[in-house]
């Protein structure tokens, strides 16, 4: 099983317990010590060992080892969640980021298109029943990729036909503000509530293995990064939709922009039937049994 755990015992009493995946760096570690800061129980999952320690020994909080490249590790860490935390009232699912040349997982899917969609998919999904039984927030890292260079194929889903990075991305990321749009409709009404957004244009190293040369110019090149925002500024909405109160400050089932709800979107987002078929594909390629 991959994951490890640093537990610091005290009152949790009267904490939000959060999980936040891609923890080790950018926005997750970001929005980890903010949250941190205010109180709450931060459970962090990150893929390096050593990134993740050293942030999670910065904040003093649990962590979890996780490659979401492994739908095995996927299933170990929900099994790992399950037993560790019998409450978690925020699942932030924030991993993911733009990959280059195409190449499937083990387990014989898209890279990008499993990293940022079918592992989280499957973890929300394994962790079903916690977040029920807490009245759950489950919050999805979107991006403006979405509107920009997303169109999802149903009949092609691993980008066989017209892969490109900046396509697998956009359509990975189109896929979340989907996933949190059905996740919303089949388990809204039992208590969970969902939420996409966009942090901005950040200035972490999520493209840096990207083949795509002007992407990974911008976010690698010291002097481009100058002009992108903060890790800090990105998580602002991550901590928002953490802390604040569904129904009232935020709308579930919604993909948000600088803490509205984003008026320029791609129009396959607001396709519930699309949502709905995406989930039940999903559904079939993750799930076991």
């Amino acid at each position: 099983m991959l994951w490890t755990l640093n537990v610091q015992e005290d009152d949790m009493s009267d904490k939000k317990v959060i999980v936040i995946t891609g923890g080790s760096d950018g926005i997750g570690a970001a929005g980890a010590r903010r949250l941190h800061a205010d109180g709450h129980q931060v459970v962090l999952v990150g893929r390096s060992p050593d990134k993740t320690r050293a942030v999670a020994h910065e904040v003093g909080a649990e962590y979890f080892l996780s490659d979401f490249a492994r739908l095995d590790d996927v299933r170990d860490l929900a099994a790992a969640l399950t037993a560790k935390h019998p409450r978690i009232d925020v699942l932030a699912n924030n991993a993911g980021g733009m990959l280059g040349a195409r190449v499937e997982t083990v387990d014989g899917f898209e890279q990008t298109f499993q990293v940022n969609h079918l592992a989280p998919f499957l973890l929300t999904n394994l962790l079903q029943d916690t977040l029920i039984a807490s009245g759950a927030t489950v919050i999805q890292t979107a991006s403006v990729a979405a509107r920009l260079f997303g169109h999802i194929d149903m009949a092609d889903l691993n980008n066989e036909r017209a892969y490109s990075p900046l396509k697998a991305y956009g359509d990975a990321k189109l896929a979340n503000i989907l996933f949190t749009r059905e996740l919303h409709t089949r388990f809204h009404a039992r208590g969970v509530s969902t939420a996409a957004f966009h942090p901005g244009v950040i200035a972490t190293g999520f493209a840096a293995g990207s083949t795509n040369s002007a992407m990974k110019f911008l976010y690698t090149n010291p002097v481009a990064k100058r002009f992108l925002r903060s890790s800090d500024a990105g998580a602002d909405q991550l901590v928002w939709l953490a802390e604040s109160l569904p129904g009232s400050a935020w709308k579930s089932g919604s993909y948000y922009e600088k803490r509205s709800i984003a008026r320029r979107v791609n129009p396959q987002s607001t396709d519930d039937r699309l949502a709905a078929a995406l989930w039940r594909e999903s559904a079939a390629m993750t799930m076991r049994g």
